[in-house]
């Protein structure tokens, strides 16, 4: 009997899906796949692949794995939840293929992996994107989805965790190789991000997640976002872009760095800022 099973969100990611299923296909481990709705070949690519398939109709991706998570007959003691653009590298297989009721203690419920997050083929290395510490594997029944996140989602645990430094989570959507795609895609995300900030406002959301800076990584991002809620609209993407490609030294990640730091560092945010101000401007 495995030690863990992964869970994977699809949609339409044919390009993406028989990229991650190789990579960990030899831990012969049980494969989970909540779908919502993919036209092309990513369902029959999941059945080559001997795993098991639902549908939900999605409406975010906190919602979607709160679905996944209470949906699915997982077995194993342990659960790895992961995007269908990521894969597993070598390290961090081989570390999977050594787990086992010894490996972390008792009290400890959840593991971050190390992201390396890749822009048209180009590793951002700067800007405060590595080290990136992504809770990913926890124990069943210790992790839920945060709903009070709207778009940007993350797992919370009860107890304790445990960071791996060694051994990368490999990020990248080549889809997003098409500049047309990203745009579109972030401009929808930006709709999510804005119709939580002014929920944020008016009390209609709050914080789970502990705010602490010197704490695990996902405490860490909660003080920081925190802080970011408070700051005045407009002026903050400024102060994020500038800290982010200049002190963080976003500026040394290559064209293809430099062009994804200022639409995901500046233009985005933007975007966001204007869409909380029009819908602040609507409820009045």
């Amino acid at each position: 009997m495995p030690y863990f099973s992964f869970i994977i969100l699809t949609f339409n990611e044919e390009v993406h899906l028989p990229r991650l299923l190789e990579s960990i296909k030899d831990l012969n481990a049980p494969i989970f796949i909540l779908d919502s709705g993919s036209t092309d070949a990513t369902l029959s690519i999941a059945e080559a692949y001997q795993a098991k398939i639902i549908f939900n109709k999605f409406e975010n991706h906190p919602k979607q794995w709160d679905f996944a998570l209470n949906n699915f007959d997982v077995q194993t003691e342990w659960i790895i939840g992961l995007d269908a653009d990521q894969i597993i590298t070598s390290e961090l297989k081989q570390k999977l293929a050594l787990f086992n009721e010894n490996t972390v203690s008792k009290e400890v419920n959840g593991i971050y992996f190390n992201r390396k997050n890749y822009f048209r083929g180009r590793w951002i290395k700067h800007g405060g994107y590595f080290p990136k510490y992504l809770l990913k594997m926890f124990r069943k029944g210790y992790g839920h989805s945060d709903l009070n996140e709207n778009m940007d989602h993350r797992f919370v645990i009860k107890g304790k965790t445990e960071v791996w430094k060694k051994g990368f989570l490999i990020e990248e959507n080549t889809k997003e190789n098409d500049i047309s795609f990203w745009l579109a895609k972030h401009n929808k995300y930006s709709d999510l991000v804005a119709q939580e900030e002014v929920e944020r406002i008016q009390k209609l959301r709050s914080q789970h997640t502990t705010r602490k800076f010197s704490g695990n990584p996902d405490e860490r991002i909660a003080f920081l976002k925190n802080i970011w809620w408070k700051l005045p609209l407009y002026w903050r993407p400024c102060i994020y872009f500038i800290y982010r490609f200049f002190f963080q030294l976003g500026f040394l990640d290559g064209k293809e760095g430099r062009i994804f730091h200022f639409l995901q560092g500046f233009w985005f945010r933007i975007i966001v800022d204007i869409k909380i101000e029009e819908l602040l401007k609507s409820k009045k």
